[in-house]
């Protein structure tokens, strides 16, 4: 090869190193001066909208506690008896009770909230008599032995750790007996409580059993053993929201002997266990007190039973002031969707009733209070107590 042709095959190698070496230092400058700040400032972006969001969170936060003082601050300088009610309402007494019937008057400032079927039956108004059954999705899993639940005998007196009733039952009757007590009044025992369904059909055969002999058809047994033994599903233990009642003294047999129905302890818990939200649920003329009047042919019950029936305050004060037993007051919410309960001119409950089917989960109207509380009446209807 000449010398010539070296020289330039040499030249051309060099010219290529030297256009590769300008096109690297082009590539590291387009980088770092165009690639590397965009990636950069794509960074400081994330970055920036990550901390707007958490900022966001925090200025939402700090609102919901600001309005959440506000309304604290608003209710401190306007208690609720100072607020005014629905102008449109029609005017209440300024004494004693009163109810006022707002069928046509929907709920103020009202809203909807979901609720399921095993929410809100066992909160109260559970009807169970010989013409409705207990339904069969309730679910006794609720059910606390009283005796474990309130803290022993010192606190309730019970005749075995084996008597249950659901939680808010109980919480009742620990709050009346603990009133009763501060009045003077003690040595209640509880003696009876929730009956599961199978304990139910255990007693009814075992009655039908030992009637069999008089009668000729099943059905005429069926009818006797019912007036002795309620079918399982409509007696109200099967609610696990009752119980019964007597007096026991360990110390004193005197005490233990006596007819309950005939004691001072029956008289006050008669007279005042509406207000922890109890009832007597089967009264009867004359029974338990002298002004009590006849509800047998509507109960279906004609037996004295010192039985007691947990319904909630709201519930049971309507009752009291009506003087209705818990079949006419479903039946009285059913007529009357919509009333309101004062006290010396002070609204203490307001109550809705609103038609909800068999569904297993519906839309409950509720309107803005304290607290409220709904319970499935066992006939289609949730019956909502707010309490003001």
């Amino acid at each position: 090869m000449s010398r010539q042709k070296k020289k330039s095959k040499a030249f051309a190698v060099v010219l290529i190193i030297a256009l590769l070496v300008l096109a690297i230092g082009a590539a590291a400058l387009v980088y770092s001066l165009v690639i590397a700040p965009r990636q950069q400032i794509d960074a400081v972006n994330s970055m920036y909208t990550e901390y707007q969001a958490q900022i966001d969170e925090i200025d939402k936060a700090n609102q919901a506690a600001m309005d959440e003082y506000n309304e604290a601050v608003y209710l401190a300088e306007h208690p609720p008896e100072e607020k005014p009610l629905n102008p449109t309402w029609p005017d209440h007494k300024q004494e004693g009770w009163d109810i006022l019937e707002l069928d046509d008057f929907p709920l103020d400032n009202p809203t909807a909230e979901t609720k399921t079927r095993a929410e809100v039956m066992n909160n109260g108004l559970l009807l169970l008599n010989q013409w409705h059954s207990r339904p069969e999705d309730f679910d006794d899993s609720g059910v606390v032995s009283v005796g474990r639940y309130l803290g022993g005998n010192e606190v309730v007196q019970v005749d075995n750790y084996n008597i249950s009733l659901f939680k808010v039952a109980a919480d009742a009757l620990k709050e009346a007996i603990t009133a009763a007590r501060a009045e003077g009044m003690d040595h209640y025992i509880v003696t009876e409580g929730y009956r599961s369904w199978d304990k139910q059909n255990e007693m009814f055969q075992n009655k039908k059993k030992q009637l069999e002999s008089r009668y000729k058809t099943e059905e005429a047994l069926i009818e006797a053993t019912m007036k002795e033994v309620n079918y399982p599903g409509t007696s109200d233990f099967n609610s696990g929201l009752s119980f019964t009642l007597r007096l026991y003294d360990k110390n004193d047999a005197e005490t233990t002997a006596k007819k309950y129905s005939t004691t001072e302890q029956a008289a006050w818990m008669n007279e005042n266990c509406w207000k922890y939200g109890l009832i007597f649920r089967f009264p009867q003329a004359e029974w338990p007190l002298a002004t009590t009047q006849d509800k047998s042919f509507k109960t279906g019950v004609s037996s004295k039973l010192n039985l007691y029936r947990y319904v909630g305050k709201g519930n049971a004060a309507v009752m009291h002031y009506l003087d209705m037993c818990l079949e006419e007051y479903i039946e009285y919410m059913h007529d009357h969707k919509h009333i309101a309960l004062f006290e010396d001119g002070v609204l203490k409950y307001e109550i809705y009733c609103q038609y909800v089917g068999d569904e297993n989960s519906f839309n409950v109207l509720l309107t803005r209070s304290k607290s409220h509380v709904s319970s499935l009446d066992n006939m289609g209807f949730v019956i909502t107590v707010f309490e003001h």
